[in-house]
């Protein structure tokens, strides 16, 4: 018995461990670790409709639980990587979640219909930064409702929005049904800043960060079950998970599935060790995954 096989959006994942969007980058450098099909799935970086270049440096720094980045769009472009990155992915056996960014609403369907062939399914990141460098979709409902919509229609993929934590979570998620949205991820990393006292500037070239790592889990939790209290849809949770003990809070407050970020650059082996420890845990507890989905909060 695989205690931790899971449905999510007519997909079976022999386990519950994705790897979020952007410290993986598309796993050629973990490949030499473990095999990649080990995984639950992989999301891949964001993936723009054409090249982009990323904020100039510095743009990581260390934070007390966590990290501030201000990498920016940096993007070969969509057709460079059908070109390379996704295919040899696929070919790794591993499930693979595209994200997917844009500009403008049709940029979003531009880069989905491109990398259908790839994908298992495909995540929307509503926290794009648009041409003027403005957050495009995360708050306006209207417009996160225009993008998923035309995404739907040009792919059969599941479609996940991943949602930033803001106080229109709930509306934005409303809308984002009528649409026709699959199901959700979230959270996005939190904004933040960092001051060099000596220097008397910040610390990053942008000013201004998201924040990931530990010091963002109870912010994510919160989130998360809010929004389970709303939905029949399925939710993909991440922020903050280093360890299994993590990983089972998420569940408890409504993740089917979730994500490890920011822990891969403490430890690149971290998702494997959630993954066996929570194999014995269920298996010492004689349960399953599944069970613990939202126990917290029944529907």
């Amino acid at each position: 018995m695989n205690p931790l096989k899971i449905d999510f959006l007519g997909i079976t994942f022999p386990n519950p461990v994705i790897i979020a969007s952007g410290p993986f980058n598309f796993g050629r450098e973990y490949a030499h670790l473990y095999p990649l099909s080990s995984l639950g799935a992989v999301t891949t970086p964001s993936i723009y409709h054409r090249a982009l270049d990323g904020y100039p440096t510095p743009r990581i720094t260390e934070t007390p639980m966590g990290m501030l980045n201000a990498i920016g769009p940096e993007n070969k472009g969509v057709d460079a990587y059908v070109a390379d990155e996704l295919p040899w992915l696929k070919k790794q056996g591993a499930r693979v979640i595209v994200n997917i960014c844009g500009e403008k609403p049709a940029d979003f369907a531009y880069v989905a219909k491109k990398v259908v062939p790839f994908a298992s399914m495909i995540e929307v990141n509503l926290a794009c930064p648009s041409s003027n460098g403005q957050s495009l979709s995360a708050h306006d409902a209207q417009l996160a409702a225009e993008i998923i919509a035309l995404v739907k229609s040009v792919t059969c993929l599941p479609v996940l929005a991943k949602l930033s934590p803001n106080d229109f979570l709930l509306p934005i998620a409303k809308a984002l049904e009528e649409a026709g949205v699959d199901g959700y991820s979230l959270i996005n990393p939190l904004p933040g800043m960092r001051i060099d006292i000596e220097r008397k500037r910040p610390v990053l070239s942008k000013r201004q960060g998201g924040l990931s790592g530990p010091a963002i889990k109870p912010v994510a939790i919160s989130m998360i079950n809010k929004l389970y209290q709303h939905t029949r849809l399925p939710i993909l949770g991440m922020g903050g998970i280093s360890n299994h003990e993590d990983a089972l809070e998420f569940a408890l407050a409504g993740s089917r599935l979730i994500a490890v970020g920011t822990a891969l650059f403490a430890d690149p082996y971290i998702p494997i060790k959630i993954i066996q420890a929570l194999q014995k845990y269920f298996l010492t507890q004689n349960e399953t995954w599944r069970s613990w989905v939202g126990l917290a909060t029944p529907h």
